[in-house]
């Protein structure tokens, strides 16, 4: 059963939750201006487990023919037959159910919003099959993030800073079309749609380019909006660094750190913005608790 679950979470890349995660509890500190209530924290971090398990699930299910073509992919838990179509099913509705009780658990209106949300991320994955603008909607599907979080605590959508989910969307949209250049040949073979496949890895990198400028601008005026003060903006700087890197350690012609650039830096990203995010909305003088084994934290200085 262990080794299982093992298999199942490595299908889903459960990991790299680490990227929509960081932005729903940043969403969620916005809206309390500060830590929430533990209830709140432990139903949000259940609803984006969910959400993201049973969306990724599906994702495997509905491309387990494409994966098995694909020399990248092939080697994949569905393919190999490692993971049956009967068990990915059951993570899906599991997973679905999990997501939409912590909705329940958290107000009406993150209940109400939860089927649209969960709807569109399912989405996504068919869209490869007809629209090139797939990483956009990945980007719309992940920009609910914060905006869940949001919702989680205020119980309202009233002075939600979009600009935030703005950035989510530009953001992902990017490190999407630059992931998707490894099966360029592929999807243009197979008949999928993609940037890559479509207007070519150098155009596409041109692109990912533009959509993460976008990003920083809109990261850069959520602190303007929700009126954080200079952590915040070091933590934008740190993410403007990332990004750049990202484009610095991978090009149209070499490829071969893509996941680097993919895994890594966008985990840099995520977490800093959120951690920032926290300090600025810290008090002076309050420690933030880094370990709780060992007690280790962090004592927001002042500010000159």
């Amino acid at each position: 059963m262990i080794s299982k679950i093992q298999t199942l979470l490595e299908m889903i890349k459960f990991k790299h939750t680490v990227f929509a995660m960081p932005f729903a509890l940043m969403g969620a500190f916005l809206a309390g201006r500060g830590v929430p209530s533990l209830n709140v924290f432990f139903w949000v971090v259940l609803a984006m487990v969910g959400a993201r398990t049973s969306a990724m699930g599906f994702n495997r299910i509905v491309d387990r023919k494409f994966d098995a073509a694909n020399p990248r992919t092939a080697k994949r838990a569905l393919p190999t037959g490692d993971v049956s179509l009967v068990e990915s099913w059951m993570m899906v509705i599991l997973s679905a159910c999990l997501f939409f009780f912590a909705c329940y658990m958290l107000n009406m209106l993150a209940l109400y919003i939860a089927p649209f949300a969960l709807s569109l991320i399912l989405f996504y994955s068919l869209t490869k099959r007809f629209t090139w603008l797939c990483h956009l909607v990945l980007g719309v599907a992940l920009a609910f993030s914060p905006l869940g979080g949001w919702v989680a605590v205020a119980g309202t959508l009233t002075n939600y800073p979009w600009v935030l989910s703005l950035g989510v969307l530009f953001w992902v949209a990017g490190f999407d079309a630059i992931y998707a250049c490894l099966d360029a040949d592929f999807d243009r073979g197979a008949g999928l749609y993609s940037l890559p496949a479509r207007f070519g890895r150098r155009r596409a990198f041109h692109l990912a380019v533009f959509f993460h400028f976008l990003a920083f601008v809109f990261f850069t005026a959520t602190g303007y909006v929700t009126q954080l003060n200079t952590y915040y903006y070091a933590g934008v700087l740190i993410t403007g660094c990332a990004l750049f890197y990202q484009h610095l350690i991978v090009n149209p012609r070499d490829l071969s750190r893509i996941r680097v650039s993919f895994f890594s830096m966008n985990g840099i990203i995520a977490i800093t913005l959120f951690a920032a995010t926290w300090l600025s909305l810290a008090t002076p003088g309050e420690t933030i608790l880094i370990c709780s084994y060992c007690g280790a934290g962090f004592t927001v200085p002042t500010l000159a």
